[in-house]
């Protein structure tokens, strides 16, 4: 009878055991699938962002370049050369918010917003010798972006 009961008992500490080593394996599992998740969606937010952040900038750059730069064009095509600019900006705002939803860092959010800032303000520049620096700037806040949204991406470099 004893050698029943501690077969029995064997084998429910057996079960249990497994069943917590199984549980705590899917709980482990569960953590690294919505890690990688977060992991990807940040860079495709990221990545999103620094693009729109690019197009925005050539379009501002177009636009201005249409509207300052001595040439012939028909106020129909510069209008419609300010629209697009504005719609690229609506889209790097809409990327801009999926960042900023993404990341738990005010000095990432601050760093893309002062990337946008500066790029809106490239249509500011009312000479060539204007458009210099602020072409420069908002180039330098966009890779300062893109650059400092590394940190938040885990697995990129081995050393990690």
């Amino acid at each position: 009878m004893a050698t029943s009961l501690i077969a029995v008992l064997g084998t429910l500490l057996g079960a249990t055991l497994t069943h917590l080593f199984q549980q705590r394996t899917a709980v482990r599992a569960e953590q690294f699938a919505r890690g990688e998740r977060l992991r990807r969606e940040r860079i495709d937010a990221y990545c999103e962002f620094g693009g729109a952040l690019a197009n925005y900038r050539r379009g501002q750059m177009d636009y201005w370049f249409a509207k300052n730069d001595g040439r012939s064009i028909a106020e129909e095509s510069l209008h419609e050369l300010r629209r697009e600019a504005q719609r690229l900006r609506a889209a790097a705002m809409e990327a801009m918010f999926r960042s900023e939803l993404l990341t738990h860092s005010a000095q990432l959010d601050e760093l893309g917003r002062q990337a946008l800032k500066s790029v809106d303000r490239i249509s500011d520049a009312r000479s060539r010798a204007d458009l210099g620096p602020a072409r420069e700037t908002s180039r330098a806040l966009i890779y300062d972006f893109v650059a400092a949204s590394r940190v938040h991406v885990t697995g990129l470099y081995p050393a990690e």
